[in-house]
């Protein structure tokens, strides 16, 4: 793709920002005429091949796609802003929400345990995403990893499977600080909503306060990286504090005989069950990886900003989830307001606030930072042209990708409008976890096969052994979830299995590549296990939310088939004899793993 973007539609100076045509949303010939689109159909399948196989670079997502937005984002963040960036994505109402109802439903005084597995499977995808990071430094994150690792096809799901989540998990969050702005007030959840009885349920509770907070963070986050990275931080404070505070009483009304009879009263499938629901709350943290674009030092900032921030995290939910299990019994926990309820069984009823407050300061948070880390995911995808360039633009002035916001803006807040709680937390959490899994892969993918470096025979070991970690890791989690998972030899042969495939990249299968700054230590331990810690808590969720994957994903490769492979194939290809020059330099298209020949042109439109 390397300049040939210009062809594709790029930057041009002295262009207005503020503009609207078909040329800025397609501007590939395969979309000139109804005739030039009828032969990219008919091509769409030499085309699809051609995509598959092609793989990008990492001078091509971190510096020459960047011409599409025609203005650059600017390098203003330190490893300080990340970390608080990071705590600030992560730490919303999640903890507030889903503590309680884990304790009380799944896994009792043992929820610390779910927390420990679920940040533990978080923690081992960001030292994936740190080293990725620092090798791509990429407003697209995982998009752009995918891309550079494992071909167009993998990083477009990726790209829908963000997109999707972005829209989700702002609904969700907007719709959770209405319930709790409704709390504060003292009101019930729903009492802010206007119920339409005409619509289905789960759909008749409009929720316009939340569509006002959406645009609200929105606006702030397009104002500029810098200042809404001091934003988050200052409201991080009072966040922080609020956790001491919660910790502090919560630990002074400590009885260990809450933890008895039985600190595990759900058994271990009871943890397990609570840590796929409770990684909701570990969720966002990819978001600082897409900041490295923005990052003074992304080598060094990247992977300490992220690392710092998510093992923090992970022993605050812990501490949290014991201090509730230690002031009340596990079955007298109230599911839908617990440290509210349990303070208030303390005598310390006006403690009820300052969680609504704290509740309501992390998911504002989260929508700040969430804003900013959507609207640069967009971003990269747009400079693909897998969704229009229009999207890729960045305002001169502020230095942010203001349709981008917009666009992932709009989405949420018609959805969060309309939708519940309950319909959009499955949806968000099986997409998140998908994405986490491809991209333990493709740095395994990235550390042990070079395109052009590895020899075939270097290449069939390595494949085999990735298959035999995730078959294995899907075979676990199949596993678990049958009848069967109360037999010890399934876990044994499975467990067999993935560690033969993770000893054998480790002692048989050549490194093909080192990191140039920071590298996952363990390597190739700490992927392989992302691998497997993802799949298995994906195995975790119910069959509606595999259902609603499985709709959603049907839809992205439509849209692929009729639309992104085309567009990404002409950025490819159409522009090649206007940037000839730079394509020398470096082409997106180097490294396929087979040889593809191009397909022939569609037409003179094309041409």
């Amino acid at each position: 793709m390397a300049a040939a973007a210009e062809g594709g539609g790029g930057g041009c100076a002295g262009r207005r920002y503020w503009r609207w045509s078909k040329a800025d949303f397609f501007p590939e010939p395969s979309f000139r005429s109804w005739r030039a689109y009828g032969g990219a159909l008919a091509s769409t399948f030499p085309r699809l091949r051609d995509r598959v196989a092609s793989r990008s670079s990492e001078a091509v997502e971190a510096g020459t796609l960047l011409a599409q937005s025609e203005n650059p984002l600017r390098r203003c963040l330190s490893w300080v802003d990340l970390a608080f960036l990071g705590f600030g994505s992560v730490v919303g109402s999640g903890v507030f929400v889903l503590t309680g109802q884990e304790a009380r439903f799944d896994a009792g005084p043992a929820i610390p345990f779910a927390y420990a597995a679920a940040g533990f499977s978080a923690l081992l995808s960001s030292f994936c995403y740190a080293e990725l990071a620092t090798e791509i430094p990429s407003a697209g994150g995982s998009f752009a990893y995918l891309r550079v690792e494992l071909g167009d096809l993998a990083a477009f799901l990726a790209a829908g499977n963000i997109l999707l989540e972005a829209v989700v998990g702002a609904a969700g969050l907007g719709r959770s600080w209405t319930s709790y702005l409704a709390a504060l007030i003292g009101r019930d959840s729903d009492a802010l909503r206007i119920h339409v009885p005409a619509l289905a349920e789960g759909f008749n509770l409009l929720d316009p306060i939340a569509v006002v907070v959406l645009i609200a963070t929105s606006a702030l986050a397009v104002s500029g990286a810098r200042l809404t990275s001091t934003i988050n931080s200052c409201a991080s404070v009072v966040g922080i504090a609020i956790i001491a505070f919660v910790l502090a009483v919560g630990f002074s009304h400590f009885e260990p005989a809450n933890l008895a009879p039985s600190f595990f009263p759900f058994g271990a499938a009871g943890v397990f069950r609570a840590a796929a629901v409770v990684y909701w709350s570990y969720t966002g943290f990819d978001m600082v990886a897409t900041m490295a674009e923005e990052t003074k030092n992304p080598g060094r900032d990247v992977p300490l900003g992220l690392i710092s921030s998510m093992s923090a995290i992970t022993v605050v939910y812990c501490a949290m989830s014991l201090a509730l299990v230690g002031m009340q019994r596990y079955s007298d926990i109230d599911a839908n307001a617990a440290y509210g309820v349990a303070f208030a069984a303390k005598g310390m009823k006006w403690a009820r606030y300052i969680v609504a407050l704290g509740a309501l300061k992390g998911m504002t948070s989260g929508l700040l930072v969430g804003a900013l880390g959507q609207a640069r995911y967009t971003t990269q995808i747009a400079r693909t042209h897998m969704i229009p360039p229009y999207f890729a633009l960045v305002h001169p002035r502020t230095g942010t990708p203001i349709y981008a916001t917009v666009a992932v803006t709009l989405g949420a807040a018609c959805v969060a409008l309309f939708s519940s709680l309950d319909v959009l937390a499955s949806v968000s959490s099986i997409s998140t976890l998908f994405i986490f899994a491809l991209v333990a892969v493709a740095l395994l993918v990235r550390r042990y096969y070079v395109a052009g470096t590895t020899s075939p025979a270097e290449l069939r070991k390595f494949l085999f052994f990735l298959a035999l970690i995730v078959l294995s890791s899907i075979g676990l989690s199949v596993y678990y979830n049958s009848s069967q998972a109360g037999k010890w030899p399934g876990y044994v042969a499975f467990g067999a299995v993935w560690a033969a495939g993770t000893a054998g990249l480790a002692l048989c299968a050549k490194r093909q590549r080192e990191p140039k700054v920071y590298g996952v230590p363990l390597m190739p331990l700490l992927p392989a296990m992302s691998v497997a810690t993802n799949l298995f808590l994906m195995g975790s969720l119910g069959s509606m939310a595999y259902l609603r994957f499985g709709i959603c994903t049907v839809v992205m490769l439509v849209y692929y088939m009729l639309f992104g492979v085309h567009a990404t194939y002409d950025m490819a290809h159409s522009g090649e004899e206007i940037a000839s020059a730079a394509a020398a330099i470096d082409s997106t298209e180097q490294g396929k793993i087979v040889p593809v020949s191009t397909p022939p042109p569609i037409g003179s439109s094309a041409s």
